[in-house]
């Protein structure tokens, strides 16, 4: 199978001696079109690759300010067409697009056609925060049909023998949760994640798997200090709340494109 957008993304950034920049946002917050709008200066900002919320009504991971985005989307009507529509555009720009999604909306949308639609649409494949490679035979067989990247999560409480089961699922990199604990911004990146990832590198040495990591990163110094032992920094609740906090969307693409970028410096300077 040749490379995905996201397998590239990743590819160059290590070319590069530096760390990949990895934004989230839900799809439809505040809307449809202004989410693509953020988006589009996500990536003018120096975003790699976007991670496409698929808005959920019980998201069991996401802290306070990601369910208050979610929320708005789903209040202003988003559906999983919608965020297919999302993820178009933000290929578009030409960073590598990814959705994130519980696997309860996947299901019930059908399988192999959230995978068939998704590939359509550009995107390169999903990041499934809930779902263990041992329950994920329908999605393995659906995601490699497609021609998708299939990201699962570690923990710091994860064993050795986890980390090598969910390793050996995943591609595109693999999702380092830096915490035990919620999405959302922190005054210092936990003193797991440099442990984690180091223990995971252990178990993708063969394959040199990237490692992304996210949870709590919210600052251009916290980004720098994550990109010098990870290969991706994951950043969703700060883009977030810089949207939450406009008066309008136009201050709030503004205060976006300007944290990107700071953020982008941060992962340039390891």
């Amino acid at each position: 199978m040749a490379a995905t957008t996201l397998q590239t993304k990743l590819a160059r950034a290590r070319e590069a001696d530096r760390a990949a920049l990895v934004g989230y946002l839900p799809a439809g917050f505040p809307d449809v079109d202004s989410s693509i709008r953020v988006i589009q200066a996500m990536v003018e900002g120096g975003c790699d690759v976007i991670e496409v919320g698929l808005p959920y009504s019980d998201p069991m991971m996401d802290g306070p300010t990601i369910q208050r985005a979610a929320d708005q989307a789903l209040a202003s009507g988003t559906t999983t067409d919608d965020v297919f529509r999302v993820v178009e555009a933000t290929a578009a720009t030409g960073a590598a697009a990814l959705v994130m999604s519980y696997w309860n909306p996947i299901e019930r949308y059908g399988v192999d056609r959230f995978a068939t639609e998704l590939a359509k649409a550009g995107g390169a494949g999903v990041i499934t925060p809930d779902l263990i490679p041992e329950e994920a035979d329908e999605w393995f067989a659906a995601s490699d049909a497609a021609g998708l990247d299939r990201i699962f999560l570690v923990a710091p409480s994860s064993t050795d023998r986890r980390l090598e089961l969910t390793t050996r699922a995943s591609s595109g990199f693999v999702y380092a949760a830096s915490l035990m604990g919620v999405t959302g911004t922190r005054t210092q990146v936990a003193d797991t994640a440099e442990t984690l990832v180091r223990r995971t590198r252990e178990v993708t040495v063969d394959s040199g798997l990237p490692i992304c990591v996210g949870l709590g990163i919210s600052t251009a110094a916290q980004a720098a200090e994550v990109a010098a032992y990870a290969d991706g920094v994951i950043v969703g609740a700060g883009f977030c709340q810089r949207v939450l906090d406009a008066p309008d969307l136009e201050t709030g693409l503004i205060a976006v494109r300007s944290f990107a970028e700071d953020l982008a410096g941060g992962v340039r300077s390891r």
